[in-house]
């Protein structure tokens, strides 16, 4: 009897360790790649994972930055990525008219008002009209975000300033204080602290873009393979999505977490997050304006031209 009672006590503390390696074994693992890793918009992967959150859906992520869209983009068609973080919407039609396998798995971000572009505080320019053929202005990487306002500036601001890829914000900071660009970008929380210090003037924000202010800017992409071959690990993956979404605007340990990650104060996270990342505007289901992005895209010369319906319903995968 002795040894009956112990082969079942045994046996009972041995199952959950085996439910935990068969839990393990089980999670479908995605491979994630993030353009600017530490903005506070594209924490959903990374923050989502240190929560637990993605776990509990069985999804188990590698995630992995890149210096913006257009490296984002190329991970996501060679297949090292299964799905790309942060991508400019126009950036990501063009791929896709040009027969890339990346479709659209969700609206990442509705406007322009989280970026901005700044001077050292003893720069002459006052506002980005103030600039001419001899000043450079920063962009992160071909087809980001900040891409598509930097030509917008131009075309529909006037601005004269010499467009200049140069990487995420603090590679750009680095080349904007030792004078090698003259305009920097950068998107918060970042050089808010150097913003208050005094150290920077900020003289102009993507919501200065008419025609941009009300449109789905960047979306998150997928790999055709990957959204065919194992759908229901992505579908799975946006469950967590969104409601790591929720968690983040309702938690009080996401802001500590982010804060912790990016060496912040909880505070300036806190201001970051209320004047220039507004909830809505990570809507994942909130495709806004997409005609309007086109036509910009064309005008820009991101597009040829603009795509037709049963491509757009392609595209964006439902």
């Amino acid at each position: 009897m002795t040894s009956i009672r112990a082969l079942v006590s045994a046996l009972a503390m041995i199952a959950p360790a085996a439910l935990s390696v068969s839990e393990a074994v089980a999670a479908d693992t995605l491979k994630v790649a993030i353009g600017q890793i530490n903005n506070w918009e594209n924490q959903m992967p990374t923050l989502g994972q240190q929560a637990g959150i993605f776990e509990k859906y069985g999804i188990a992520l590698e995630n992995f930055g890149t210096q913006g869209a257009g490296e984002t983009l190329q991970a996501v068609i060679s297949g090292s990525a299964d799905i790309g973080i942060g991508v400019g919407t126009a950036g990501a039609l063009r791929a896709f008219a040009k027969g890339a396998p990346v479709r659209s798995l969700c609206a990442a971000f509705t406007g322009t008002g989280d970026l901005y572009w700044y001077v050292p505080a003893a720069s002459a320019l006052k506002n980005l009209k103030d600039s001419t053929e001899t000043n450079t202005i920063a962009y992160s990487t071909s087809g980001s975000t900040s891409n598509s306002i930097v030509l917008a500036f131009a075309r529909e601001l006037g601005v004269k300033a010499k467009p200049v890829a140069t990487g995420g914000p603090p590679s750009t900071f680095t080349q904007v204080m030792s004078g090698q660009i003259d305009i920097g970008w950068s998107a918060p929380p970042f050089g808010l602290d150097d913003l208050q210090q005094g150290k920077i003037r900020i003289i102009g924000r993507g919501s200065e873009v008419p025609s941009m202010r009300k449109q789905t800017v960047r979306v998150q992409i997928v790999n055709l393979s990957a959204l065919k071959e194992r759908n229901d690990a992505i579908v799975r993956f946006m469950r967590a999505y969104r409601e790591t979404i929720d968690w983040m605007y309702s938690d009080p340990l996401a802001v500590k977490l982010y804060a912790e990650k990016i060496g912040k104060p909880e505070e300036l996270v806190v201001l970051s997050r209320t004047e220039f990342h507004p909830k809505i505007a990570l809507d994942p289901d909130r495709i806004s304006d997409i005609e309007g992005v086109m036509a910009d895209a064309v005008a820009l010369k991101f597009l040829d031209a603009p795509l037709t319906k049963e491509q757009l319903a392609e595209f964006f995968r439902r």
